[in-house]
């Protein structure tokens, strides 16, 4: 089973010390996670895109190039890119040059993102939204893999012979992942034969099921699953514990269901803490229940220190990915 570090990049205080870092180090940070987790034996990381929040990162594709020119194995995706929020022109560009720069290591995980007022900023309307991304979507399909492009459609203006450069390394063109939990995403997803991201929630991942089941009945794809997940040699769940809190207060508007967070539900589901076999024991049992082919493992939340955001991602490549399940 591949293995990807997902950063979505929350800058929070430190809830023990109430100190944040700088702006700057935050970035820097992420980038160095991702070299740390090459080391480790990580397939990928994938960086998240937001905007007007405490998540820090916008252009998580100018992170992954500051990346690709640090390591030499890594897959590099975005986690997600918000399509129906940025030209598809450009969006092949970006993806093409930056799969250029790794030497075909690129990725990217489209989805219609979960913010409402995100959307406004942008001049989206909430019932364009799902038609301005499928559009956007198969177009950008159409750049990555043909050149003299000529298009019509609704939201953007027309392509007349249009060859977008650079052209991609990968052929026919690097892996794009669906990322949504609906049905209806699941079902456009298994239509263009393209693997399916489900989301990251704090939601117990058996809600998934019936959702990949029915990816699946027609359609022998790819499918992924992100993790919140804190591994440590001992006393994992009381190290965590208020960063896991923190966290889940500040993202629960966009990743919950609404309901009141309980921590110790939490991490007796949708947020896998412990030593390295309960780890992998937990993460091979979410294998199971969905049949994954990756797990995307998100360590970095709440204003965890730098130090033991490394240490983990260090340990779970060392002693959690190799009992994992193919």
């Amino acid at each position: 089973m591949d293995v990807y570090l997902l950063i979505l990049g929350d800058h929070l205080p430190d809830p023990r010390t109430g100190r944040a870092s700088s702006e700057p180090d935050r970035v820097r940070a992420i980038v160095d996670q991702a070299v740390a987790a090459e080391q480790a034996g990580f397939t990928g990381v994938a960086i998240g895109e937001h905007h007007f929040t405490r998540y820090i990162v916008s252009a998580p594709e100018l992170l992954l190039a500051a990346i690709a020119a640090r390591t030499s194995t890594l897959r590099l995706s975005t986690g997600v890119t918000l399509l129906a929020h940025h030209d598809p022109v450009r969006v092949a560009e970006e993806l093409a040059t930056l799969d250029v720069l790794s030497s075909g290591r690129a990725e990217l995980i489209v989805a219609r993102g979960v913010s409402k007022e995100t959307d406004v900023a942008f001049g989206i309307a909430p019932s364009d939204l799902r038609p301005r991304f499928h559009e956007y979507l198969r177009l950008l399909l159409k750049l990555l893999q043909e050149e003299n492009v000529t298009w019509r459609g609704t939201f953007r203006s027309p392509l007349e012979g249009v060859t977008t450069t650079p052209r991609p390394v990968q052929r026919p063109h690097p892996t794009l992942w669906v990322g949504s939990g609906s049905a209806a995403s699941a079902d456009f997803a298994a239509e263009l034969g393209m693997p399916l991201m489900l989301p990251s929630t704090l939601r117990d991942p058996a809600v998934h099921l019936d959702v990949v089941t029915g990816y699946r009945r027609d359609h022998p794809g790819r499918v992924a699953l992100p993790s919140h997940v804190f591994v440590a040699e001992r006393g994992a769940r009381e190290r965590w514990r208020p960063y896991l809190e923190a966290y889940a207060a500040f993202a629960s508007p966009w990743r919950g269901d609404g309901r009141a967070i309980d921590l110790d539900t939490l991490m007796e589901g949708a947020a896998i803490c412990g030593d390295p076999s309960e780890v992998a024991d937990r993460l091979n049992a979410q294998q199971d229940l969905l049949g994954l082919d990756a797990h995307l493992v998100l360590i970095d939340i709440g204003g965890l220190p730098r130090e033991e955001v490394l240490a983990a991602i260090r340990l779970f490549g060392d002693q959690v990915i190799p009992k994992l399940t193919c």
